[in-house]
């Protein structure tokens, strides 16, 4: 009975043992993650085998697993950068990423968990300086956002070609300008508006005029036309046309007294 301590507590211990080495080797990797395997007595990080990959795993308990999120993530940005005319403006952003699958190991070998703050920010950050600077404040108010949204997307894509990150979008959520600025844009928006506006009411009016007076023209040729060709002769035919068929009425009394000075002759009816 007294040996009964001694022989329990050497199971005891090894009971403890057994679970501590077991809880350091089970790893479970979550939905939407990927492990990184490190070999304490290896070759360090794994990089020729692809990353872990979600469930469970049983590793040596002497080894590590560091486990990144592999989905899209989004990254938010307020940065103040200069116009190329050398004002201050404000650009919020947001960055669409995720760490390159295969390249996992080498992105915890070469940048570590902290790659957001190393690689990624600054690459945003020196596109969103070198787009801006390109561009006044009108054209980032007005009409180039679209164009700086998709520069900078480039731009922090090339930055991050090596870097073992994959950039999937870059949105431009904002332009903010110093309200002085603004509100001079504003001003000077709405009075080319104004401009355009009265600039085609201009040309409204005179087209119209030109309508009219096209109109007007084309009934005095008709006019003049017209006047040219009622010669004396056909004038004369006919009155004679006429007095033929009013001494052809039975009812009918024609006097003919001559003719006028356009050679027509005078016809006086009685009917």
């Amino acid at each position: 009975m007294d040996k009964l301590p001694k022989i329990g507590l050497p199971i005891l211990i090894g009971v403890v043992f057994l679970i501590v080495v077991l809880a350091k080797s089970a790893v479970t990797i979550d939905s939407g993650e990927a492990g990184v395997l490190f070999k304490t007595f290896g070759e360090g990080v794994v990089i020729d085998e692809p990353p872990m990959s979600e469930g469970f795993h049983i590793v040596a308990p002497w080894n590590e697993v560091f486990v990144y999120e592999v989905r899209q993530q989004e990254l938010f940005e307020k940065m103040k950068v200069l116009s190329s005319n050398g004002l201050e403006i404000q650009i919020d952003a947001s960055a669409w990423y995720e760490p390159v699958y295969s390249d996992l190991g080498k992105l915890h070998q070469n940048l570590g968990e902290g790659y957001l703050q190393r690689v990624i920010q600054p690459a945003i950050r020196s596109a969103a300086r070198s787009v801006v600077g390109r561009y006044t404040p009108e054209q980032l108010y007005s009409s180039k956002r679209d164009a700086i949204q998709d520069e900078i997307f480039e731009e922090t894509k090339l930055i991050l070609e090596k870097q073992y990150v994959q950039l999937n979008e870059v949105l431009v959520r904002d332009v903010t300008l110093p309200n002085t600025i603004k509100e001079a844009i504003e001003r000077k928006l709405r009075q080319e508006q104004e401009s355009l506006e009265y600039e085609f009411r201009l040309v409204t009016a005179s087209k119209e005029a030109e309508k009219v007076r096209i109109e007007a023209q084309g009934k005095a040729d008709a006019n003049r036309i017209l006047s040219a060709s009622l010669t004396d002769k056909i004038l004369q035919d006919k009155g004679i046309d006429a007095t033929i068929k009013l001494s052809e009425s039975p009812n009918s009394k024609v006097i003919v007294i001559g003719s006028g000075d356009s050679g027509m002759p005078i016809i006086l009816g009685n009917q």
